[in-house]
């Protein structure tokens, strides 16, 4: 689980310097592997794996699909188009291809967004931009979540 959102940016080579609070959230054996980088299916962002995450996403996909049926293998080549994979260097920065950064419009600032065993990276403007109204989230939390799930049910 990732935690927070952070601002970062590029510098004039293109890399840039992952932050000290999402590293901080990395299993120490997991910092010397590379992550892996790809575009999202929904938004015009990028979510980055740590590789131990990667490979139980690739896991679900291999369940799932049979890359003999023309369908599921068009979906395949489109789920990992432009996918990357990027080490940390020395300084802990990472190098995201330039053709990922111009797919979603990062230019110098971004915003790392942590989640469930991923971070979101986006261009900083299209983020703030994303952000639900107050009152549109209650509503969306009380749809998605407000259901009978059985929270008091002692059964």
């Amino acid at each position: 689980m990732f935690v927070g959102e952070y601002v970062a940016k590029l510098d004039a080579k293109g890399r840039v310097v992952f932050p000290a609070a999402l590293k901080r959230q990395i299993p120490e054996e997991e910092l010397s592997q590379a992550f892996v980088v790809k575009k999202d299916i929904y938004e015009k962002c990028l979510v980055m794996y740590p590789m131990k995450e990667w490979q139980y996403q690739t896991s679900i996909l291999k369940k799932k699909l049979n890359p003999f049926n023309r369908k599921h293998a068009e979906f395949l080549r489109e789920y990992y188009r432009g996918t990357a994979e990027v080490p940390f260097d020395g300084s802990f920065r990472v190098l995201i291809p330039k053709r990922l950064l111009d797919h979603v419009g990062v230019d110098k600032d971004l915003v790392f967004a942590g989640q469930e065993g991923k971070i979101e990276i986006w261009a900083k403007e299209a983020y703030d931009s994303k952000e639900v109204p107050g009152d549109d989230f209650a509503n969306q939390a009380e749809d998605i979540l407000g259901g009978d799930f059985g929270f008091y049910n002692e059964d």
